[in-house]
């Protein structure tokens, strides 16, 4: 089976941008804004907090699998796979993107995921002494608008993480359809 197309990385690097440009695009623009609109808060919470670690885990892994199966160049003769990602005429259109895409995948599982559900079980604990929900209307205590203020933070930096994995996908889409 010399030259058969099961044993290039061509296929996988083509499913595994699909697959993140495609969850990233659904999950930012469609299914958070409209669940959001949808549910209670208490519910759109718990949804995020089961779907943010495998969300993240692909937005880290993803980009992982498009340096190991990069392809390489014919007429460069250049091989496939992460070395030819550091050649010098992939640095800009493919290695920044994808090193981009995977450090802030990374970040968002590694230390935003964490220090957000943090937060999210300081903000429980809080709700309790308060004996009022983070989430409803009127006064809050002073430790509750610290928690809620630590969190919107937190919760701002991930989604401009997560923008930038977006706009780094898009803008890889660019150099591999280009390469096509």
């Amino acid at each position: 089976m010399t030259g058969s197309i099961i044993a290039s990385p061509a296929p996988y690097h083509i499913l595994a941008y699909g697959t993140l440009v495609g969850t990233s695009f659904f999950h930012s623009f469609v299914n958070s804004p409209i669940l959001f609109k949808a549910v209670e808060r208490p519910i759109f919470s718990a949804f995020q907090a089961k779907i943010f670690p495998i969300y993240f885990g692909l937005q880290t892994a993803l980009p992982a699998i498009l340096a190991l199966t990069f392809p390489g160049s014919t007429l460069l003769a250049t091989p496939n796979g992460i070395s030819t990602l550091f050649h010098e005429s992939n640095r800009w259109g493919s290695l920044a993107p994808i090193a981009t895409m995977f450090v802030s995948g990374i970040l968002n599982l590694l230390v935003l995921l964490p220090a957000s559900r943090k937060v999210m079980k300081q903000r429980q604990g809080q709700a309790k002494r308060d004996g009022k929900q983070w989430h409803e209307e009127g006064p809050h205590s002073d430790e509750m608008r610290v928690l809620s203020k630590r969190f919107g933070m937190l919760h701002g930096i991930s989604s401009l993480l997560n923008l930038v994995t977006f706009i780094g996908s898009v803008t890889y889409g660019f150099t591999l359809g280009a390469r096509l």
